[in-house]
């Protein structure tokens, strides 16, 4: 229902407030209404009996025929236009039923408009036109409403049409509630009826409908359909409008709450983020790093700018950026050049490796003269437990830089050592990077431990990847996929260590130095034992303040019967137990020996777990002793040779690998095409099977080095002469009788040493690595050099 303005231009209007009548019980009976009356045409209203409506009147004729009107009677004949767009109306255009008004006020306005407030009488028809000019003035027929009396249909439908309309006031928020109580009080069903549908909210061909129609009856039905439709529209618009209204009300209530949530982070210091990205470009100003770096982080900061804190980027572009400032881009430590601290401290912490000290002292002098150079990138190779990695820091210390561990064992995934790519969840840099940012130096000793142990498949080569990072050419502008910077690499100091140079990748290898370091001999064991294990070991076990000794003797009897290692790590583990034992001891007496005993070391430790008595057994004939270089160091080997009666078969047994066999045919061969001049008879290879044997088939054993020992037993065996006792002997062979060098000299040396050997034969070119070893530690061996098997053979057999 339409209640909106009070004066509105019924011509040039669509709404209006039709006001009701003081009296509904008007004086229509004593009413006079001539024939003949003025013509009001209408053109957005349709007037009905007993509503008095305030019309604004514009046109020339409609104010001639409203002031003639009100001058005498006050009565004029009000129609609906046809066409509400037609300006200036004609006969055709004009509807046929309209409604007698009496004009119950004009006023005329100040702009020169005139208007007027008539009320509705009675319906008329209009039958012919008098005049046109100067206003309309027509014949009309007055039309009576027929009455109803008694119907129960009729006053089901008076109900309806009352309780509809209030709903519809009920529900439209322009229509002030007092409309509800003026229905409630009219009486009239007639003027009930004129009343709603004056205000109905219809076109004006539909109310023209209504006020055509004779029956009050059938007028009451149609109004009663079109309130229904009202209705429907009416509870539509209220829901549309109450769910705008809550959507209006949420982003209200939200802007509120973010008002006050601004409020109270100014009132904190201003909102959390905003606070980070100033303290990153606070940061940043005083921040030394390369133009490219610089750039770099203010895109980053104008895109961090621009992003809310919750898109997922948010993360990743202030993760990047944290990185930028945090690593140390022209941050270096200064180095500490003084060779004498540097070798005290070296000396301090590691006994021997004099190869491996001056080196270190060398490239601290080179840096004291020049002030600056490339660093080398060195490589540490030898067996586990020897100090590699302990050494690495111990450099550190030395040259006053930082220390960090990059370990490499089990690595397959390239992206450790280049980083990964932002676009990845959970993206991050490289190891080296990370690492980088940790020390906070650019300049440190970073040890890359285990590098012959890096895995290889189908998720990259982190060793291929690690050929840009040791190139001293290229580690300047270091690329990773995470930083999408270059990073110079240059002024670290890597060291890596091994322990199997031949599993380093051919091309990596080459970029490194390297510095080959052996295993320990007793006595160099015995000294790192007193200076660093023992020591360690009280203070771990709560025995640091306790005076008790461990003497020479019962620490070369640990070592030698309850170790067999080329380092100290076994050595450091048994040490451990008799902490543990002493502790326990003086947990429990309040006291303990002043000194450990031999008898002792057994009661804690066990009977011995290597005895070196079998070695000095007297041999039987085709019996050799040689010397095995091992994962553990130097080793003592049997060759033992066997002939029986058969067709001049060799049997190689003892889990050998295909380089010993072929030494052993070597030698077989060798001895069959001298055996005249060894003594021996050419009928003797056919008549016998030689049956060839290293003991501990468990182990496997492979190597040229057994060549000279397995033909020294070979010809032990043939000849029926035995091998020199005390003798032990390494070497290669060939067909012609040479003896050709091998390796793990110094290992093999001490070995021979530990088993209580006493004569050691080797190709005359390894005399330069025992030269090596310091004297001290092979005092009591002594060392033939030869050049061929003939040799070999006169000094071994007896």
């Amino acid at each position: 229902m339409n209640t909106n303005k009070l004066l509105l231009s019924a011509e040039d209007e669509n709404d209006f407030m039709p006001i009701i009548a003081i009296n509904e019980k008007d004086d229509e009976e004593n009413l006079s209404i001539p024939d003949t009356l003025p013509l009001l045409p209408l053109r957005n209203t349709v007037l009905f009996p007993g509503v008095v409506l305030p019309i604004t009147v514009g046109r020339d004729k409609s104010i001639k025929a409203v002031t003639e009107a009100y001058k005498s009677d006050k009565l004029i004949g009000v129609l609906a236009q046809n066409d509400t767009e037609v300006e200036d109306p004609t006969v055709n255009d004009l509807c046929r039923i309209g409604t007698v008004a009496k004009i119950l006020k004009l006023i005329k306005m100040p702009d020169g408009g005139t208007t007027i407030i008539i009320q509705g009488k009675k319906r008329f028809e209009f039958l012919h036109m008098i005049s046109e000019d100067p206003f309309f003035v027509a014949q009309i027929k007055l039309l009576e409403d027929k009455a109803v009396e008694n119907d129960p249909d009729f006053d089901a439908y008076i109900s309806t049409i009352r309780d509809l309309a209030t709903e519809i006031i009920k529900l439209s928020p322009n229509i002030p509630t007092e409309a509800s109580i003026i229905l409630k009080n009219i009486e009239n069903p007639s003027f009930l009826i004129n009343f709603v549908s004056s205000n109905l909210n219809t076109s004006i061909t539909e109310k023209q409908d209504l006020l055509t129609l004779e029956s009050i009856k059938l007028r009451a039905e149609r109004l009663t359909a079109f309130l229904h439709k009202e209705l429907q529209f009416a509870e539509l618009k209220n829901k549309v409008t109450s769910k705008t209204r809550l959507e209006l009300d949420k982003q209200q209530r939200d802007y509120f709450l973010q008002q006050q949530l601004k409020s109270i982070k100014e009132e904190l210091g201003g909102d959390p983020n905003e606070r980070e990205i100033a303290d990153m470009k606070k940061k940043a100003e005083t921040k030394r790093w390369p133009e490219s770096a610089k750039n770099m982080f203010q895109l980053g900061i104008e895109k961090l700018e621009r992003m809310h804190p919750s898109t997922p980027d948010y993360s990743i572009v202030y993760n990047h950026l944290d990185l930028l400032l945090d690593l140390p881009w022209e941050e270096y430590t200064n180095d500490n050049y003084n060779l004498k601290h540097a070798k005290q401290v070296l000396d301090a912490e590691h006994y021997g490796m004099q190869k491996i000290k001056n080196r270190i002292l060398e490239y601290l002098a080179v840096l004291q003269l020049k002030g600056d150079m490339k660093s080398p990138i060195l490589c540490f190779v030898g067996p586990p437990g020897i100090g590699k990695t302990s050494l690495g820091k111990s450099i550190a210390h030395a040259v006053g830089r930082k220390y960090v561990r990059l370990s490499l064992g089990g690595l397959h995934d390239e992206s450790e050592i280049r980083g990964h790519r932002k676009t990845y969840i959970g993206a991050m840099p490289g190891r080296i990077i990370q690492n980088l940012r940790k020390v906070k130096t650019s300049n440190p000793v970073m040890i890359l431990d285990e590098i012959d142990k890096i895995g290889n498949d189908f998720r990259g080569d982190p060793s291929s990847a690690l050929l840009e990072v040791l190139d001293p050419e290229q580690n300047n502008t270091f690329y990773d996929n995470y930083l999408e910077l270059e990073y110079d690499l240059s002024k670290v100091l890597f060291i890596a260590t091994a322990n199997d140079i031949q599993n380093i990748q051919p091309a990596l290898r080459d970029r490194l130095e390297i510095i080959d370091l052996s295993g320990y001999a007793i006595e160099e064991k015995v000294e790192i034992a007193k200076r660093h294990l023992i020591p360690k070991q009280k203070e771990a076990h709560g025995l640091g303040k306790i005076n008790f000794k461990i003497s020479d003797k019962v620490l070369e009897k640990i070592i030698e019967s309850y170790t067999r290692e080329s380092g100290v790590r076994e050595l450091d583990r048994q040490l451990a137990s008799v902490m543990r034992y002493e502790a326990k001891e003086y947990a429990t007496k309040q006291k303990i020996k002043s000194a450990l005993t031999l008898s002792d070391v057994e009661k804690i430790l066990g009977p011995q777990r290597y005895n070196n008595d079998m070695y000095k057994m007297a041999n039987m004939p085709g019996v050799a002793v040689g010397l095995a270089w091992t994962y553990v160091g130097g080793d003592i080997l049997f060759i033992e040779t066997v002939l029986s009666e058969g067709k001049g078969e060799l049997k190689l047994t003892g889990n050998l690998g295909n380089v010993m066999k072929e030494s052993a045919t070597t030698a077989y061969t060798y001895l069959q095409a001298n055996a005249k001049k060894l003594g021996i008879e050419s009928e003797a290879f056919h008549k016998h099977n030689v049956h060839v044997h290293v003991p501990e088939g468990a182990t496997p054993k492979d190597g040229p080095s057994a060549g000279i020992t397995m033909l020294t037993a070979l010809a032990s065996a043939f000849t029926g002469r035995k091998v020199k006792p005390y003798l032990a002997m390494t070497g290669e062979i060939t067909l012609r009788g040479q003896v050709l060098p091998v390796g793990g000299i110094k290992e093999k040396v001490l070995a021979a040493k530990r088993a209580g050997l006493k004569e050691i034969i080797m190709c005359w070119q390894n005399e330069k690595d025992v030269l090596e070893i310091d004297s001290n530690f092979i005092e009591g061996l002594q060392f033939h050099y030869v050049k061929t098997m003939q040799q070999v053979l006169d000094l071994a057999l007896v």
